[in-house]
């Protein structure tokens, strides 16, 4: 270990609200241990705190006095004061002091964060408003003074609560056809629900008393040692209350819910699907989630599952569809009908000379999806073209010489004069299997490794 002498006024930069402790020092006091960092007993408030522990590190007290405490308050006395006060001179009972709870709720804006406090406690107000951490509109982390009073009075006066509860996801399948046509499904679902009977209080009024264990925050903070040292700040929902912030005896629980505050009820939901939604599309009902006092209502979020269609399939606006003619169709004009995801027929037709080859892809005008919020647009209905040609020996040779008459000339190349065993080679076509080969292939490859791992390696004899 090294030694360093420093005053407690020049440590700097302390994260003390971290789960771990990151930084020790030693001043003048005698050490509690001697490690690579020494600590002494003089620093370890501050560093369990989070704030300064001797008052000639302030700079200011202005703030410090609004609330009434000391500049080594801790939080919880910070949290107590502003309580006391905030209901004293809310508005609503002292209509005339407006501007002090102002001053009270900046105050406690300032103090109840560790960063703000340390750059008040160096620099005053000052160092507040040129840090731009200022409160009253200043970037601070409250719209208003009513913020930090709904935060701590409302929804049963829990610190940690969340302002907006957790949203609901569902699911639900469509068809392609739903898509186009738009429709509407029920959707049934459970959710709790403030109980009506006693108004999300969970006993009849004022029959609440605030829990002394957590003192209405809901949460309890316990300094766990790790080693000697080092400790881990850990914030655990109060057991007395169960995070409720509030007890209420047995007799005086609502007897609707039995003291909850919410029911478990079924809802309907009606989901109307419009057309030319796509699939995975959400559909969101806001304030539908599950209800809770103090907190704002979750969405529930529907999300479309399109079913796959055994003719279309979707692409953007448009839809793509395959078609297989016979080779006299594709030479000679076809009339063929296909069904609309709108119970209509379209009668497809090409006309004689018009000649289709395979893999052709042609498109039909305002025949694909409707455009979401625009569905008397359309997309294209896209046509993917394959041809079916005829079997072998189709056709007798002597007809096969008919109809190579009204076929356009072969362009082949230069023909042999004469048919000359010794000239040519003659190789016949037949059908090739790639798929069968490659697996061949692949076989013939691993024996004749196995052949020759078998073989051993070369061995040296001597006589």
């Amino acid at each position: 270990a090294y030694k360093l002498e420093i005053s407690l006024r020049d440590v700097d930069s302390t994260e003390c609200n971290l789960h771990f402790i990151q930084k020790c020092f030693r001043c003048f006091c005698p050490p509690l241990f001697t490690n690579e960092y020494l600590i002494t007993a003089c620093v370890l408030p501050f560093l369990f705190q989070g704030y300064p522990s001797k008052t000639n590190m302030v700079k200011e007290t202005g703030f410090y006095d609004t609330l009434g405490v000391k500049p080594n308050a801790t939080p919880d006395e910070l949290k107590r004061a502003y309580r006391k006060l905030a209901l004293k001179y809310h508005p609503d009972k002292n209509p005339t002091e407006g501007e002090k709870f102002k001053q009270i709720s900046q105050a406690y804006e300032v103090l109840s964060d560790a960063k703000k406090r340390e750059v008040y406690d160096r620099g005053g107000e000052k160092a507040i408003k040129e840090g731009g951490t200022g409160c009253g509109g200043g970037g601070g982390s409250f719209a208003s003074p009513m913020d930090i009073f709904d935060l701590f009075f409302g929804g049963g006066s829990r610190m940690h609560r969340e302002r907006k509860g957790k949203n609901i996801v569902h699911q639900i399948t469509v068809t392609l056809e739903d898509l186009y046509n738009g429709a509407t499904r029920k959707l049934a679902l459970q959710k709790n629900t403030i109980c009506e009977r006693c108004e999300g209080r969970g006993s009849r009024k004022g029959a609440a008393q605030m829990c002394m264990s957590c003192h209405g925050t809901g949460m309890q903070v316990r300094m766990h040692q790790l080693v000697p040292g080092m400790v881990q700040q850990v914030s655990t929902v109060c057991h007395s209350c169960q995070g409720q912030g509030q007890r209420i005896s047995h007799k005086d629980r609502c007897k609707a819910c039995g003291g909850r505050k919410i029911l478990r009820q079924k809802k309907i939901l009606a989901v109307h699907i419009d057309k030319g939604m796509r699939d995975g599309q959400k559909i969101v009902f806001h304030g539908e989630g599950d209800q809770e006092p103090g907190i704002e209502p979750g969405d529930i979020i529907i999300v479309l599952d399109q079913r796959e269609h055994s003719c279309f399939t979707r692409k953007g606006e448009d839809l793509m569809m395959s078609m297989e003619l016979q080779l006299v169709e594709a030479l000679c004009g076809f009339k063929k009908p296909v069904q609309t995801l709108d119970n209509r027929t379209l009668l497809i037709t090409s006309h004689p000379g018009e000649l289709i080859k395979p893999g052709d892809t042609k498109c039909i005008l305002n025949e694909g999806m409707p455009m979401y919020r625009r569905p008397f647009e359309k997309g294209r209905l896209i046509i993917h073209f394959s041809v079916v040609f005829p079997q072998a020996n189709f056709l007798s040779e002597d007809k096969l010489k008919v109809l190579e008459r009204y076929l356009p000339e072969k362009l082949d190349a230069e023909q042999p004069e004469r048919m000359d065993d010794d000239l040519y080679i003659y190789a016949d076509l037949e059908d090739c299997d790639l798929e069968n080969r490659k697996r061949q292939s692949h076989q013939y490859y691993y024996m004749d490794e196995d052949d020759y791992a078998s073989t051993g390696g070369v061995q040296c004899q001597t006589s």
